[in-house]
């Protein structure tokens, strides 16, 4: 279980991990960083997720102020082929990203930190997607109705495309959405425990 006097500060913007924590039922509130998300250009494409979180975590420590306290940081990348896609930051770009992920299988990373006043944790999601092919206007439809220009890799499992285009996924589904809870919960688990 849980520690009793568990105070966990989410400290992200994002609506999709605030959303698995309240569905996993665990506590938490959310705070406020501003974090810029820069990462050594060298750095391996499945180490980036896991670095960013601690960078942010990093970025985070007025947050704390009490021993019970956790910042749970977290971001999410999506693969192919070494690549990195992150947010697209306009709609020429969403649609590219989109087809170049269409009809192939990617990786979706979320790395995750969690930091007391006294420890830190680190640790990393991995997920399979494979995607059907997707016709340029289907791509159009989906881009233009959802405008997911917040999303790494230009696109929500939770929306049309992922209800429609994705053939299977090996991992977990809340990982690609952008939290690997099962793993969060584990180690919110031994947080309390010796080391």
């Amino acid at each position: 279980m849980l520690p009793d006097n568990l105070d966990l500060i989410l400290a992200s913007k994002s609506p999709r991990r605030s959303q698995l924590l309240t569905q996993a039922g665990i506590p938490y509130r959310v705070g406020d960083i501003d974090v810029e998300e820069i990462y050594p250009e060298n750095l391996l494409a499945n180490k980036v997720a896991k670095y960013l979180a601690e960078l942010k975590a990093a970025g985070a420590d007025d947050l704390l102020t009490a021993p019970n306290q956790i910042v749970l940081t977290a971001d999410s990348v999506v693969i192919l082929d070494d690549v990195i896609y992150g947010k697209p930051q306009n709609r020429d770009e969403a649609i590219a990203i989109i087809e170049k992920l269409a009809g192939r299988q990617h990786t979706v990373i979320t790395g995750v930190c969690l930091r007391s006043l006294s420890k830190q944790r680190s640790f990393q999601g991995e997920s399979q997607v494979y995607f059907k092919d997707i016709t340029r206007s289907e791509i159009e439809h989906y881009v233009d109705t959802y405008e997911p220009y917040d999303k790494a890799g230009a696109y929500a499992i939770q929306e049309w495309i992922g209800l429609c285009k994705i053939e299977r996924i090996e991992g977990t589904y809340p990982n690609i959405m952008g939290l690997p809870v099962e793993l969060v919960y584990e180690e919110l688990v031994k947080w309390a425990e010796p080391a």
